[in-house]
Order: C-alpha cells, then sequence, then structure tokens
C-alpha cells in the first residue's frame, strides 16, 4: 500500500507540479502589465482627442451651413430690394 501512495504522489508531481509564487514572478506580472498600460492609454488618449476634434469640427460646420443659408437668403432680399428700387427709380 505504501509503494502505491509513493507512485501516485511520485505521478502527481510530474502531472501537476506545485506552482511556486515568488519574486520574480510577481516582477513579471508588474513589468507586463506596466508595458500593456504604456501601450493602451496613448491609444485610448489619442482616440479621445480625435473625437472631440470631430465633435468640434462637425459643430463648426453645422454654423458653417447655417450661415451660407442665412447669406443666400439676405443676397436674395437685397436683390429683391435693388430690384424694387429700379423699377421706382424708373417709375419717378
Amino acid at each position: 500500500m505504501s509503494e502505491k501512495s509513493e507512485l501516485l504522489d511520485e505521478v502527481k508531481v510530474v502531472l501537476v507540479p506545485k506552482k511556486v509564487l515568488d519574486f520574480s514572478y510577481f516582477l513579471n506580472v508588474f513589468l507586463i502589465l506596466t508595458l500593456v498600460c504604456i501601450f493602451a492609454f496613448p491609444g485610448v488618449y489619442i482616440h479621445q482627442q480625435i473625437y472631440f476634434k470631430s465633435r468640434d469640427i462637425s459643430k463648426l460646420k453645422s454654423e458653417h451651413d447655417t450661415l451660407k443659408e442665412e447669406n443666400r437668403i439676405i443676397r436674395a432680399s437685397v436683390e429683391s430690394i435693388r430690384f424694387k428700387n429700379q423699377i421706382l427709380d424708373t417709375l419717378f
């Protein structure tokens, strides 16, 4: 019986080795997490800046379109007033 348990213990050691969490393991994990953060945060920052710039551009574009439409309406109004003045000047 003792030989069986010894054999099972040896097989268990080979099949399921005991993982030792030492200082080097934690150092490696810390370095990997640091590298991930170094490469991930600039990307997030750049995407955020692109989003805010595109939002500002969209706002300015809508204001530009509104001003162009107002300009068109004012030009039409000026043209109408000019036409009326020319007709009234010829009558008097």
